[in-house]
């Protein structure tokens, strides 16, 4: 075991070098070609060979780790950038554009995803003893970048070892996966994970708001009933969804809808008047701009262009939506 009172930063330097090389070998033992891979239940490994365009898709709550290569991330307008020496933690269900922005088939881009439990959250604050904030506490940004250290960099590929022992996997699995967010609580995103947590488990107001307009995200976004619901008045409410989302509220909702149309194009094959009609736009030329606003080209070339770059069937379609998110 090793002993963290005075540590080596030479030996601590050489045992992250040793553990990214293992991380890497045995993602690629899961994937020896590119696709993706969910050996234990919650973890989802990626293997990529060449950079991707932006891609828009709604991430869910999850610890991001990278073995190898580099890939961005936009929520808003801001930007996060990971790669081995860094993970993202994501702590609600947000539209968000990514884009792989370095692999190669000698170097392929390499990651691991493990959804994040609330429940798991949750057990292990009451079991250390967290006590929730006050509800006037200010909120913090649903996602976030930081430095990978020797311990979590460790438990993840402790994890990854178990994903080759099924048996040994059945038992150990959930406690590992229990040290990571226990790991994960400690860093300096146990903020924004103890969020996740507060969020779930006592509807947080902000949390209560984005879970609605996600559920009705083809009605008529009402603020001034958002704010009231929560009970907030309508310029903190406004403050505190941009500081956790990156969007106001009607940028939220626009993005879930020009994210869900475009799925419905592609894996439905609807043409971009009915696709708009189904998530709520009455104006399909309206629908139109906002849609090369965000995708960069109108709906028809859009969609023509994925299905040029994907050809592999709706099954293969439907893994590239899902891609989006590791």
């Amino acid at each position: 075991m090793r002993s963290s009172i005075h540590p080596d930063p030479h030996r601590e330097g050489l045992l992250l070098d040793t553990y990214r090389g293992e991380l890497v070998d045995r993602i690629v033992r899961f994937l020896p070609q590119d696709g993706r891979k969910e050996p234990l239940p919650g973890l989802h490994l990626v293997r990529l060979s060449s950079p991707t365009n932006l891609y828009h898709s709604v991430f869910e709550p999850a610890f991001c780790v990278v073995a190898q290569g580099c890939k961005e991330v936009w929520v808003g307008n801001r930007r996060f950038r990971y790669d081995p020496y860094h993970y993202l933690i994501a702590t609600l269900g947000l539209p968000a554009a990514s884009r792989v922005v370095e692999a190669s088939s000698r170097r392929p881009y390499l990651t691991a995803r493990l959804d994040l439990d609330p429940v798991v959250i949750s057990s292990i604050l009451m079991e250390t003893g967290y006590v929730p904030p006050k509800r006037g506490s200010s909120e913090v940004s649903a996602f976030d970048v930081s430095l990978l250290n020797l311990d979590l960099l460790e438990a993840v590929v402790r994890l990854l070892r178990l994903a080759e022992t099924p048996a040994e996997a059945a038992v150990l699995a959930p406690l590992v996966t229990r040290e990571i967010v226990f790991r994960l609580l400690q860093g300096e995103q146990g903020s924004r994970l103890r969020q996740l947590a507060v969020v779930n488990g006592q509807r947080h107001r902000v949390a209560h708001a984005i879970e609605r307009i996600r559920r009705e995200f083809t009605r008529p976004v009402r603020v001034e009933r958002l704010a009231r619901e929560v009970g907030m008045s309508v310029s903190a409410f406004y403050q505190r969804f941009r500081a956790v989302t990156g969007m106001s509220p009607l940028q939220f909702q626009k993005r879930l809808r020009l994210n869900e149309a475009r799925r419905l194009m592609i894996t439905q094959d609807l043409d971009a008047a009915t696709a708009a009609l189904e998530v709520g736009y009455e104006s399909p030329s309206y629908f139109s701009r906002e849609y090369k606003r965000l995708f960069g080209a109108p709906p028809a070339t859009d969609v023509q262009e994925f299905r040029r770059t994907w050809t592999g069937g709706g099954e293969e379609v439907s893994r590239r939506f899902q891609a989006g998110r590791s």
